[in-house]
């Protein structure tokens, strides 16, 4: 029996995951700031960031592990205390080091709120409601990244440093009071045994593969830190799916990618996600160092990204109840692709009015295509495996989005540094422009500033080229492997959660 509470559930896991979104966007608005406030040098201002992306990694699929074998709900509301007391420290953090484990707490609490909230939709969802509401879990999951600029720069303008980690606090405890009202228990499966060579090798590979992509991205390709880490993560992820072959109750089921749905759901979930965080890593930097827009002004202009996905969502959803999620998959590749290429003809003498139809298209895109490729990947989910599966589908999504960043932004900086001038600059002056556009319109110089633009301009031309062949390569698999006629995300496990009243 379906639970009447499943949609105001919806709301409160909802409020949990905005909190997640805006963490991840208001830091970088504050890095300027925490660099003078703690005296941080540049390894630490780039650990602030790390250490929630490694402890993320490491803990998602442990996590789904014990959201299936306890049951969600009470996993749920620890990872929200946890988040709000993680929050809570980061604010009031007085050195580099305090601030630094202060944020992988915060990853403890992502890393559960993540997969076990994505796990009641196939829970408490009947298969004709899924889609709807995986449409709104992708909302809730992306509405705070455009508002952690605009809320942070705010707050940076009018009160201390900490306040951006305050305005957690509020919605954590909305989140708290609703999740323990309004989510059902459900019944754990407590047959599931705990892999504990599983759980190692998979946090050791996935944590070790997402330190390798980072190095690249602050070290290059060639360093003995990027290639170790990758090997060691691609070497240990290996040692898992032997183990996994022949364990009795490995931590992920093997079986899970005999299903055409779930693996390339999986597959083209991750490619979005390469896509859309390249285009989050390039788009901040051209409103402020091209356009001239501050931190809230450019988060502001990220909005049509999120207008863009709620429009395609709406007619996705419609879509794919009519038609099946392989058509509005190819249609939502199509456009990420004509967007895409149109961005890369973007000049230094646009505007934002340009700027916001590609970006609105590619938003639309996302719509067309997140969703019904979860609800694809969803769909293979046994009930006694939704926490572990979908902690898979978000791990790979990480590793994605983490690979997106390294691969893009070297991209992006080679492109900008072949094609920025700094003759006649002091030797410290150019390693300073080359770094960063920013960094080269700081120096004041008019015809530096003029250089700077135009080269990151140019670069990210060429990082959005290589986005638009995701895009095609996407479309391909899309044609090749997706299933031909389903009911797509609603096409799931009839059965419903058992609820304990």
């Amino acid at each position: 029996m379906l639970d009447p509470r499943r949609w105001w559930a919806l709301a409160a896991m909802s409020v949990s995951l905005i909190v997640i979104g805006l963490d991840l966007t208001v830091l970088n608005v504050a890095l300027p700031t925490l660099a003078t406030e703690l005296h941080a040098s540049t390894s630490q201002l780039q650990w602030f960031a790390n250490a929630y992306t490694l402890v993320l990694a490491s803990l998602l699929l442990p996590a789904g592990l014990l959201g299936d074998r306890f049951g969600p709900k009470r996993l749920m509301l620890g990872a929200l205390v946890v988040f709000g007391l993680a929050s809570a420290a980061c604010a009031f953090a007085s050195t580099p080091g305090e601030l630094i484990a202060a944020r992988a707490a915060l990853g403890i609490g992502s890393a559960f709120l993540i997969p076990l909230s994505m796990s009641l939709l196939n829970l408490l969802f009947a298969p004709e409601e899924r889609q709807r509401a995986m449409t709104i879990w992708l909302m809730a999951n992306s509405l705070g990244i455009p508002l952690g600029p605009v809320l942070g720069g705010w707050l940076l303008d009018h009160y201390r440093w900490g306040s951006i980690f305050l305005i957690n606090l509020p919605l954590v405890v909305v989140g708290v009071v609703a999740v323990a009202l309004l989510i059902p228990s459900t019944k754990g499966h407590r047959s599931r045994r705990i892999d504990v060579p599983g759980i190692v090798l998979t946090a050791a590979g996935l944590v070790a593969l997402t330190y390798g992509f980072i190095a690249a991205g602050e070290r290059g390709w060639g360093s003995g830190w990027t290639l170790g880490g990758i090997a060691a993560g691609v070497l240990l992820l290996f040692a898992f799916w032997a183990w996994a072959r022949r364990a009795t109750h490995p931590l992920i089921d093997l079986g899970l990618f005999r299903s055409a749905g779930f693996t390339w759901g999986t597959v083209l979930a991750t490619l979005a996600s390469f896509a859309l965080v390249g285009l989050m890593f390039v788009l901040p930097q051209l409103f402020q160092a091209v356009q001239g827009a501050d931190a809230f002004q450019a988060g502001l202009r990220l909005l049509p990204i999120i207008g863009g996905m709620l429009i395609g969502a709406k007619v996705s959803e419609r879509l794919v109840a009519t038609a099946g999620a392989r058509v509005s998959v190819l249609i939502g590749f199509g456009l990420m692709l004509i967007g895409l290429l149109l961005g890369a003809f973007t000049e230094v003498g646009d505007g934002y009015g340009f700027t916001a139809i590609w970006v609105s298209l590619v938003g639309v895109s996302v719509g067309f295509t997140l969703p019904p490729m979860n609800g694809l990947a969803l769909a293979a989910l046994p009930l006694e495996q939704s926490g572990s599966g979908s902690a898979l589908i978000q791990a790979s999504r990480q590793v994605g989005g983490t690979l997106g960043v390294a691969i893009l932004g070297t991209v992006l900086n080679a492109a900008y540094r072949n094609h920025l001038d700094v003759t006649g600059l002091p030797p410290a002056a150019a390693t300073a422009a080359r770094d960063s556009a920013s960094g080269a319109i700081a120096i004041g110089s008019p015809e530096l500033t003029r250089s700077a633009r135009a080269a990151f301009v140019a670069g990210m031309d060429v990082t959005l080229w290589v986005c638009a062949g995701v895009a095609v390569l996407s479309i391909v698999l899309a044609l090749a492997f997706l299933p031909r006629r389903t009911r797509g995300a609603v096409a799931m496990p009839e059965k419903v959660a058992t609820i304990d009243v």
